[in-house]
């Protein structure tokens, strides 16, 4: 069910007009936007960054061991039809969403609407809005949200996760990903606009208070921790020279080694182990009936 922006009436019609207070939401660059002052100017992330991020992501070790990860995900949850992805940048989760659930529906928010059309171009079959992840439009309408590395960019989290459970049907799916220990934090989370870096208890805590029941939870890229550790810590560069993207400019063979790293780790998790400590976590949960 559809909930109007301004005056939150549910509304079950298939467009955005409100029947009650003939609200319509204007559009930019062809999306709808349910946020529209928030669409070229927010605080929470800085979206010049998005054209690199396109050119990046799909080469990218990370990029690439954090999709796979997800697809295996997905799986805990085979019946789901309506899928919501926020926050989903340029399209490339959303892509690998696609790639392994081609049955789903696809819907997928952005607060920058200048992500959109690089989503758009990966996935024209996906409905693609502007909105802010604190206001919701919608009720009881999919059966998996999404949310990849956002939640940490947003100081009111627990408003999300609350507006998330709203959106998601009685037994619906929540997949989450997050930056995770703050002895991690850097330059690098400074300039990437990041609120915190989670500790697990935190993150399950905020989950479980949201309505969920947590399913499955674990750290990821756990074997790289030790070199991530040493690369936050190493000499910063000159304030004005920091580049955020830096770290993702890797050589092919170095590529090649830590994607490698990250295969051998996913199987593990597959096989059942749970590691307590890595650079990000993955948690799935389920709203509660």
């Amino acid at each position: 069910m559809r909930v109007c922006p301004r005056c939150e009436a549910e509304n079950r019609a298939t467009n955005w007009h409100c029947s009650l207070c003939g609200h319509q939401p204007r559009e930019i660059d062809g999306f709808p936007a349910f946020a529209p002052d928030l669409a070229i100017d927010n605080e929470g992330y800085d979206d010049s960054y998005f054209a690199d991020l396109y050119r990046l992501e799909a080469g990218n070790y990370w990029f690439r061991a954090r999709n796979a990860l997800l697809g295996w995900a997905l799986g805990y949850f085979p019946q789901a039809r309506d899928y919501l992805e926020i926050g989903c940048g340029t399209g490339y989760v959303l892509a690998g969403v696609a790639a392994v659930r081609p049955q789903l529906n696809l819907y997928a928010s952005e607060i920058s609407s200048r992500g959109l059309p690089f989503a758009a171009s990966r996935v024209p079959q996906a409905a693609l809005f502007q909105m802010d992840a604190r206001a919701i439009p919608f009720v009881g309408h999919f059966d998996i949200i999404g949310m990849f590395d956002v939640l940490e960019h947003i100081e009111d989290d627990e408003r999300v996760l609350a507006q998330a459970a709203r959106a998601l049907r009685p037994g619906g799916g929540l997949l989450i990903t997050v930056p995770q220990h703050r002895f991690l934090w850097s330059r690098y989370d400074e300039h990437a606009h990041h609120v915190r870096r989670y500790e697990a208890a935190e993150i399950a805590d905020k989950v479980t208070r949201a309505g969920f029941s947590i399913i499955m939870t674990t750290s990821f890229v756990s074997l790289l921790l030790p070199l991530l550790a040493l690369s936050r810590r190493a000499r910063p560069a000159p304030r004005g020279d920091y580049d955020v993207l830096a770290e993702l400019r890797v050589g092919r063979f170095a590529n090649f080694v830590l994607g490698s790293v990250l295969a051998f780790e996913r199987r593990l998790i597959r096989l059942g182990i749970r590691f307590p400590a890595g650079g990000s976590r993955l948690l799935l949960a389920q709203r509660i009936d």
